[in-house]
């Protein structure tokens, strides 16, 4: 009994650390980069105009991974969104439409074997890239950041203003297993979503500015 009535605190859980994409394993491939689409922020932000528009807020939120992936780690060949439709156009019938598949259910920490439909969704359009392995953004949340205070030992110093941190859930998917093969949540803070975002992004390719 005695072992059951520890302390309880007020400390909230301490994340789990970014882990680093395995670009070492997929060096000379290809590699698709799904769509993101699921994104949200808490309401204690603020900011339903700055991502109220969900395609807007989707798009931009593409255009930042797709050119940091591309330019930290170059050693992939990432066939990004835009270039994922374009295929799943031409091949209309047969091809999913990006942008409508359930891939913001992979952000489920124990998932590690694809249902299908979406299985076979993605086998399909990796397959239409000619690609084996699938990075999906599974989803996007904006979380306000706890105030910190940097007095620098001066007791009545400003708390640091209040920042935002983003916290973007990803997984490497092969598509021909069907299973999830590496996960993490990356993220960053920043004054508005983009600057949150593009940290959090770059968290997994650590040792560059």
């Amino acid at each position: 009994m005695a072992a059951c009535g520890g302390k309880k605190t007020d400390k909230p859980p301490v994340p789990v650390p970014t882990a680093p994409l395995p670009t070492a394993g997929l060096a000379g491939q290809k590699v698709c980069v799904m769509p993101l689409t699921l994104a949200a922020a808490e309401d204690t932000l603020h900011w339903e105009g700055l991502i109220a528009d969900r395609r807007t807020t989707l798009d931009k939120s593409d255009s930042i991974i797709g050119s940091l992936l591309t330019g930290r780690s170059p050693e992939v060949t990432w066939v990004l969104p835009a270039e994922l439709r374009r295929a799943a156009r031409r091949a209309a019938g047969i091809a999913p439409e990006p942008d409508q598949m359930g891939t913001s259910f992979l952000r489920a920490d124990q998932l590690i074997d694809v249902p299908d439909p979406l299985r076979y969704q993605l086998r399909t359009l990796a397959g239409l890239a000619g690609a084996r392995f699938a990075l999906v953004p599974a989803g996007l949340v904006f979380r306000k950041a706890p105030v910190r205070s940097d007095t620098g030992g001066a007791p009545h110093a400003a708390p640091v203003p209040m920042v935002a941190v983003a916290e973007l859930s990803v997984v490497l998917v092969d598509t021909r297993l069907g299973q999830v093969q590496w996960r993490t949540t990356a993220r960053g803070e920043g004054q508005d979503p983009w600057t949150a975002l593009t940290r959090a992004v770059k968290s997994l390719t650590p040792g560059l500015p």
